[in-house]
C-alpha cells in the first residue's frame, strides 16, 4: 500500500457511498451495467478487456484462480457455489459485482464458507491495490474527467483517480459514471483493513482499544463495521472525558470522521449501523429511499420508539455523536446548509476537520444567529436545523459537555429516563433548584445546549414541551400558527390556570428557567429589542458574550430602561417595551424566572421562604421580609416592587384573581393606562365590591402591606411627592412614617394660616388618597398595628381586616385595651375627628348619605353635617347607627369634638381646670370636661358659643343616655335593674332617661343618683334638656310661650307660671309632667342643695311656695334698705366732726403751711 499516500480519506467514502440503492429495482438496473461493463455487446472493448486484466488479477491473488475467455467469475469457484445457490439470485451470478453485494450484505447469523469468506476478501484486497482498476474508471467516467479539472490532472496507475472522483461524487452528472463509482465503493470499502492507510494510522489505537483482528483473511466479513463502530464510541469517550478513556492519535480521529463523513450518503456505508439496523429500516423506512442520509433520518426519528431495536438505537446514538462533533457527518445537512454557510462565514477549514468551528454546535449558532438577525437562510438548511435541534433536545449524550459534566445529576436524579427529552428536563429541573444544589459546570452546559437547540422558537424542537402541552395548545392556543413562538408565551399566560395541566406545567416552567437566563433566547424579544439593546446596553451578535455584560444582564438593563420618564430620556422604543413588560409579566409567575432575584436572594430565599411553594409566594415572602433582607436582595426586590407599582399588570397572577372586578370596575384604567399606577388605585377603592373575590382581595392587600415599607413602592405618590419628601422629610424612607411627616407639615402650615403650604397641590392632593387607602386596614398603619397586635388577638380574633372592621372594634372594646393599644385608638380618633374623611368606617357606611345631605360641606364637616340630619326620616338606619357610636366617642372627651373644643377654647380652663390638671394626654375624660360645662350651662354662666355647643349636646343626650358617658358608667347597673324594656328598645327617645328620673327614689348608687339628678337640674335651664317634657308641652308652649325665646330657662318659667296661674289651662299630660318635675326638683333640693345663688335662684323659681318664699324675701330687702339708709346718715354726721378735728390740729402744727 506505498500508492496510498493521499488516498485513505477519499476512498473511504468509496466504502460508504454505494449502499445509497438498495432498493431491488436499482441494483438490478445497476447490475446490467456492470454486466454490460463485463461483456459489452459487439465484441471485446476497452472496457472488457480491463475488466478481464483486473479479473485476471484478481485470480492470481485468490486462492483458486482460474482462466477464462470471458473473465473470471466468482460464480464459477467451487468454494463458493453453494453459498451463492443459497443465498443469491441466479441472475446475478454471471456478474462478480453483484455477487460481492449479495454475499457480503447478507445477516450477520448467515454463514458463509470460510474458504469462500477467504476467497472474497482476497477479491477485494486486489482490486484495492492494483492500479489496473483506475482503467475501467476512465473509460467509463472518461466525460465526468475532462469535465472536473482536478481529476484530470492526477497521475494514472496511483488510485488518485478514482480518490478524486470519490470526493467529486456529488458533482457527477453522468448517470453511468455516477452508479459506477458508487457500486464500486460499496464493495471495495466494505472492509476497514481495505480503505488505503486507514489500517496503518488506526493500528495502535485499534489495539489499545481491543477493536477487533487486524490480521487478513481471517473469517469476519461482517465484522469489519464493529471495528470502525469500536473507533468511533473510543471517540466518543474520549470527548465526553469518560474515565479510562483512551486518547486516540489525531492521524486516526481524522480517519475516522472522515468515514463517517464519506458514509453519511447512504447508510448502507456504515456496515455497523447497516446490520445493526437492517430489521429496523424494514420497520420504520421501509418507503424511504436510499441516498443524500434519507434513511438517517427517518431512523433518528424513531429511534426513541418502543419497536426500536437497542442495538441500533446504540448505533444511531453514536451517529448521531460523531454529526455532533463534526456538522459534516450528516450528508443532507452538510449539502443543505452549504451556501448559507458560506454566505454568512460559517465555512470551516477542511484541513481542521474536528475545529471548533466543524462543531454541529456552532454551525447551529452561526445560522441562528442570522435567523434572528433577519437574514435569509435557505428553508431546506432551516429544516435541516430543526431536525437537529430537536435531535439534540431528545437525547442529551449527544452533548458532550452534559455527559461529562451533569454526571453526578443524572446519576442522582434522573437515570432511567433517557428516552425523549426526559433526561434533559430532570436535568433542567434540577438546574432549576428543585432537587437541591447544581454543579456550575451542569449549569452552564444546560443553558449552552439550549442556546444550541433555541427551543424557544419553535417550541417543537422540545418533544418533551410538545407532548406535555399538546392538549393545552390545542385549547388554549389554537389560535396561533403552529411552531409560532408566541405559542410559549400563551402557554404561560395560561400557567395556573384550570386550562393548563400539571405535566405541560412543569415542562413549561423547566425549560423557561434556561431561556429567562438569556434575552436572545426570546425570538421576539430580541427581535424587537436587539436595537435598543445594542444602543443602550451595548451588546454584540446574537451567539457572542461579553464579559461586562452578560446575557442575563441584558434584560435587566432593558427594564431599567422601559420605565424612565421623558424627561430622564434614553427610553425603550414602544415596540420593545410591549416585549420587556410580557416577559416582566411571565417571571412574576415564578421567581426562579427572574435569574437577578434567585441569584441574589438565594440565601434568604432558603432562610424565609422555604414552606412558601405555591405559585407567586415565594416573590410576595421576600417583600413581606424585605427589612430582613440582605441588601443585594433587598435592592433587587425593591426595584421590582417599585416596578410593580407602576405597572401592576406585571403581577400576572394578581391580575387574573382580579380580573371580574377589573372587567365591572376598572376596564377602562386597564385598557388605557400607561405606567401610572391607576389600576392599582382602581382595585384598591373596589376592594369591598361584590365582585372582588378571596384571591383578589388577598393580593391586593399584600401589596398596599407592601406599598407602607418605602414610599417609593406607591408609583402615585412616588410621583406627586417626590419632591416634597426630598425637601421636607429626607432620610425618611417607610411610607408611614412619609405620610405622617407630609400630614404633619399640611396641618401645621393650615393651623397657622401661612400664605403659600410648602406642600405642593399635587403631592396634598394624592396624600389625602394615601391617608384615606392607609384607614381601611389596620395593618397599614405598622405602630397602631404592633400596639394592638395582643388587644386584637384577644378582643377581634374573628373580626376580618379591611374596611376598618378591626379598628371599629378595638374602638367598641376600648375600655379593655391594654394601654400601648389605648393610647394608639385614642390618637386616631382624634385625627379622625378632626377629619372625618379618614374615618373609613363612617364614610363607608354613610357614603350615600353624604351624597344626600352634606354635598356642600368641606370634609372635615362631613360628621357634623349627619349629626345635624341624624333624625331626619331619609336618614339610612346603619348610617344613623354609625353618627351615634362617634357622638358617644365625641362625648367621651372635649377633645375628639373639635367644633366644642373650638367653641369652648376659654370656658374650658375657666371652669374646669381641675379636671384638666388630673387629665392624661394620651387618655379619654370620659366625659368629665363635658359633665362640668354641663353644670355651668345649667348655671347660665357659659360664653354663648360654648352655650350654644353644650345646648346641642344636652338635647342628644337627652334623647339617649348612651352620649352621657358619665351617666353611663355610673348608671349601667341601675338601668339593668330598673329600666331594662326601656334600654333594650334603643329608641333614642329619652325613654331610659326619663326611667331613671322616675325612680330617683329607688337609685341605690350614689355616683347614679348625682348623674340623675345633675339632668333635673339641666332640664330646669332649658326645656329643650328634658324630652319627655318637651313632646307633652309642645301644644301650651306654642299657645302660652310662643313669644319666648328658648334658653336660660325662660320657656320653663313660662309653663311654670301658667301651670300656677287658674287662668290657664294646661293640657293634661303636660300638666302632669310639670307636676312630676315640680315633685323631682323637690326632692333634688332637699338631697342636694343648692350650691350657689344662680342655683338657689332656679330652686326658687321652681318652688310650688314661689310667691310666698318672694314676698318674705322682698320685704327682707325692704328691710334692709330702711335700716341702710339711717345708719348711712349718722354715719356721714360723725365723719363730718372727724374732718373738722384733723384740720384744726394741721392747722396748729404748721401756721405757715396753711397760709
Amino acid at each position: 500500500m506505498a500508492d496510498c499516500i493521499r488516498v485513505p480519506l477519499l476512498l473511504l467514502l468509496m466504502c460508504i457511498l454505494s449502499f445509497v440503492h438498495p432498493i431491488r429495482g436499482e441494483n438490478n438496473k445497476l447490475n446490467g451495467n456492470a454486466e454490460n461493463l463485463q461483456n459489452p455487446p459487439g465484441g471485446p472493448g476497452p472496457a472488457a478487456v480491463n475488466l478481464g486484466a483486473a479479473d485476471r488479477n484478481l485470480g492470481v491473488g485468490a486462492s483458486l484462480p482460474r482462466r477464462r475467455s470471458t473473465g473470471w467469475k466468482l460464480s464459477e469457484e467451487a468454494v463458493c457455489r453453494d453459498d451463492l445457490t443459497r443465498l443469491c439470485p441466479k441472475h446475478s451470478w454471471n456478474n462478480n459485482l453483484a455477487v460481492l453485494e449479495c454475499l457480503q450484505d447478507k445477516k450477520e447469523e448467515t454463514e458463509i464458507a470460510a474458504e469462500c469468506n477467504h476467497l472474497l476478501w482476497n477479491y477485494k484486497l486486489n482490486l484495492t491495490t492494483d492500479p489496473k482498476f483506475e482503467s475501467v474508471a476512465v473509460e467509463v467516467c472518461k466525460t465526468t474527467i475532462s469535465e472536473i479539472k482536478e481529476c484530470a490532472a492526477e497521475e494514472l496507475g496511483k488510485g488518485y483517480l478514482v480518490s478524486c472522483l470519490v470526493d467529486h461524487h456529488g458533482n457527477i452528472s453522468d448517470y453511468q459514471c455516477n452508479q459506477y463509482i458508487t457500486k464500486m465503493t460499496s464493495i471495495i470499502f466494505s472492509d476497514y483493513r481495505l480503505i488505503c492507510g486507514f489500517m496503518d494510522k488506526c493500528r495502535e489505537d485499534i489495539n489499545a482499544l481491543s477493536c477487533g483482528s487486524i490480521s487478513t483473511g481471517e473469517k469476519d466479513i461482517h465484522s469489519q463495521g464493529e471495528v470502525i463502530a469500536c473507533l468511533e464510541r473510543g471517540l466518543v469517550r474520549e470527548a465526553e472525558e469518560q474515565p479510562g478513556a483512551h486518547a486516540i492519535k489525531d492521524d486516526c480521529k481524522k480517519a475516522i470522521m472522515r468515514v463517517a463523513e464519506l458514509s453519511s450518503d447512504d447508510f448502507h456505508l456504515d456496515r455497523y449501523l447497516y446490520f445493526a439496523c437492517r430489521d429496523d429500516r424494514e420497520r420504520f423506512c421501509e418507503h424511504t429511499l436510499a441516498g443524500e442520509g434519507r434513511v438517517y433520518k427517518c431512523l433518528f426519528n424513531h429511534k426513541f420508539e418502543e419497536a426500536m431495536s437497542e442495538r441500533c438505537r446504540d448505533a444511531l446514538t453514536t451517529r448521531q455523536k460523531l454529526i455532533a462533533q463534526d456538522y459534516k457527518v450528516s450528508y443532507s445537512l452538510a449539502k443543505a446548509c452549504k451556501s448559507d454557510l458560506k454566505k454568512y462565514r460559517c465555512s470551516v477549514d477542511t484541513n481542521m476537520p474536528r475545529a471548533r468551528e466543524a462543531r454541529l454546535s456552532y454551525l447551529l449558532l452561526c445560522l441562528e444567529s442570522a435567523v434572528h438577525r433577519g437574514r435569509v437562510v435557505r428553508g431546506e438548511c432551516q429544516g435541516e436545523m430543526m431536525d437537529y435541534r430537536r435531535m439534540l433536545m431528545e437525547d442529551f449524550s449527544l452533548s458532550p459537555e452534559i455527559v461529562l459534566h451533569c454526571r453526578g445529576e443524572i446519576e442522582s436524579h434522573c437515570s432511567g429516563l433517557h428516552r425523549k427529552g426526559r433526561t434533559l428536563h430532570c436535568l433542567m429541573r434540577v438546574g432549576r433548584g428543585d432537587m437541591g444544589a447544581t454543579d456550575p459546570n451542569c449549569q452552564r452546559a444546560l443553558q449552552t445546549l439550549i442556546q444550541e437547540a433555541d427551543p424557544g422558537a419553535d417550541y417543537r424542537i422540545d418533544r418533551a414541551l410538545n407532548e406535555a402541552c399538546e392538549s393545552v395548545i390545542q385549547t388554549a392556543c389554537k389560535h396561533i400558527r403552529s411552531g409560532d413562538p408566541m405559542i410559549l408565551s400563551c402557554l404561560m399566560e395560561h400557567l395556573y390556570t384550570e386550562k393548563m395541566v400539571e405535566d405541560c406545567e412543569h415542562r413549561l416552567l423547566e425549560l423557561q428557567y434556561f431561556i429567562a437566563r438569556d434575552w436572545k433566547l426570546d425570538p421576539i424579544l430580541y427581535k424587537k429589542c436587539q436595537g435598543d439593546a445594542s444602543r443602550l446596553c451595548h451588546t454584540h451578535g446574537w451567539n457572542e458574550t461579553s464579559e461586562m455584560m452578560p446575557p442575563g444582564a441584558i434584560f435587566s438593563c432593558l427594564y431599567r430602561h422601559a420605565y424612565r420618564s421623558v424627561e430622564q430620556g434614553r427610553r425603550l422604543s414602544r415596540d420593545c417595551k410591549v416585549e420587556v413588560q410580557r416577559i416582566l409579566h411571565q417571571r412574576a409567575l415564578d421567581v426562579k424566572l427572574d435569574p437577578e432575584l434567585q441569584r441574589r436572594c438565594m440565601t434568604d430565599l432558603g432562610k424565609w421562604c422555604s414552606e412558601k411553594t405555591e405559585a407567586g409566594q415565594e416573590l410576595e415572602c421576600l417583600q413581606d421580609h424585605l427589612e430582613d433582607l440582605v441588601s443585594d436582595c433587598r435592592d433587587v426586590v425593591g426595584n421590582l416592587t417599585e416596578l410593580e407599582s407602576e405597572d401592576i399588570q406585571i403581577e400576572a397572577l394578581l391580575m387574573r384573581a382580579c380580573e371580574p372586578v377589573i372587567q365591572g370596575h376598572c376596564h377602562e384604567v386597564a385598557d388605557n393606562q400607561i405606567d401610572t399606577g391607576d389600576l392599582m388605585e382602581c382595585l384598591v377603592q373596589n376592594k369591598h365590591q361584590k365582585e372582588m373575590n378571596e384571591k383578589c382581595l388577598v393580593g391586593v392587600t399584600h401589596f398596599q402591606l407592601i406599598q407602607i415599607k418605602d414610599f417609593r413602592f406607591s408609583y402615585k405618590f412616588k410621583t406627586a411627592c417626590k419632591e416634597d419628601v426630598l425637601k421636607l422629610c429626607p432620610n425618611i424612607k417607610k411610607k408611614v412614617d412619609v405620610v405622617i411627616c407630609l400630614s404633619t407639615t399640611v396641618r401645621n402650615d393650615t393651623l397657622q394660616d401661612v400664605k403659600e403650604q410648602r406642600v405642593s397641590v399635587k403631592c396634598r392632593k394624592q396624600l389625602r388618597v394615601e391617608e384615606v387607602e392607609m384607614s381601611e386596614d389596620i395593618r397599614l398603619d405598622p405602630e397602631l398595628y404592633d400596639s394592638c397586635k395582643q388587644d386584637i388577638s384577644k378582643l377581634c380574633q374573628s373580626v376580618t381586616y379591611g374596611n376598618a372592621q378591626v379598628i371599629e372594634c378595638l374602638k367598641e372594646n376600648k375600655r379593655q385595651l391594654t394601654p400601648r393599644c389605648h393610647q394608639r385608638i385614642f390618637k386616631l380618633q382624634e385625627v379622625e375627628m378632626v377629619d372625618p374623611e379618614l374615618d373609613y368606617q363612617l364614610m363607608r357606611v354613610c357614603k350615600h348619605m353624604i351624597r344626600r345631605f352634606c354635598t356642600e360641606s368641606e370634609g372635615k364637616n362631613v360628621l357634623q353635617c349627619l349629626k345635624q340630619n341624624k333624625n331626619s326620616e331619609l336618614m339610612d338606619p346603619k348610617c344613623k347607627q354609625m353618627i351615634t357610636k362617634r357622638q358617644i366617642t365625641q362625648n367621651t372627651d372635649y377633645r375628639l369634638n373639635p367644633v366644642l373644643r373650638k367653641a369652648c377654647k376659654a370656658d374650658i380652663p375657666k371652669f374646669c381646670q381641675s379636671i384638666l390638671n388630673k387629665a392624661s394626654a394620651d387618655s379619654e375624660l370620659e366625659g368629665q370636661v363635658i359633665s362640668c360645662l354641663k353644670l355651668k350651662y345649667a348655671d347660665q354662666r357659659l360664653s354663648p358659643d360654648c352655650e350654644d355647643q353644650i345646648r346641642v349636646i344636652l338635647q342628644e343626650s337627652a334623647l339617649d343616655y348612651r352620649l352621657d358617658p358619665q351617666l353611663q358608667i355610673h348608671c349601667t347597673q341601675e338601668i339593668s335593674r330598673l329600666c331594662p324594656e326601656e334600654a333594650a328598645a334603643q329608641e333614642q327617645t329619652g325613654q331610659v332617661e326619663e326611667c331613671l328620673k322616675v325612680n330617683l327614689l329607688k337609685i341605690k348608687q350614689e355616683g347614679c343618683k348625682k348623674e340623675v339628678l345633675n339632668m333635673l337640674k339641666e332640664s330646669k335651664a332649658d326645656i329643650f334638656v328634658d324630652p319627655v317634657l318637651h313632646t307633652a308641652c309642645a301644644l301650651d308652649i306654642k299657645h302660652h310661650c310662643a313669644a319666648i325665646p328658648p334658653g336660660r330657662g325662660r320657656q320653663m318659667s313660662c309653663l311654670m307660671e301658667a301651670l300656677q296661674d287658674k287662668r290657664v289651662r294646661l293640657q293634661p299630660e303636660c300638666k302632669k309632667r310639670l307636676q312630676d318635675r315640680i315633685d323631682m326638683w323637690s326632692y333634688a333640693a332637699k338631697v342636694a342643695p343648692a350650691e350657689g345663688f344662680s342655683d338657689l335662684a332656679m330652686q326658687v323659681m321652681t318652688s310650688p311656695s314661689k310667691n310666698y318664699i318672694l314676698t318674705v324675701i322682698g320685704a327682707g330687702v325692704a328691710l334692709l334698705f330702711l335700716m341702710g339708709l339711717l345708719c348711712g346718715r349718722f354715719t356721714k354726721r360723725v365723719t363730718q366732726e372727724l374732718k373738722d378735728r384733723l384740720k384744726w390740729a394741721r392747722s396748729v402744727t404748721h401756721p405757715f403751711t396753711s397760709s
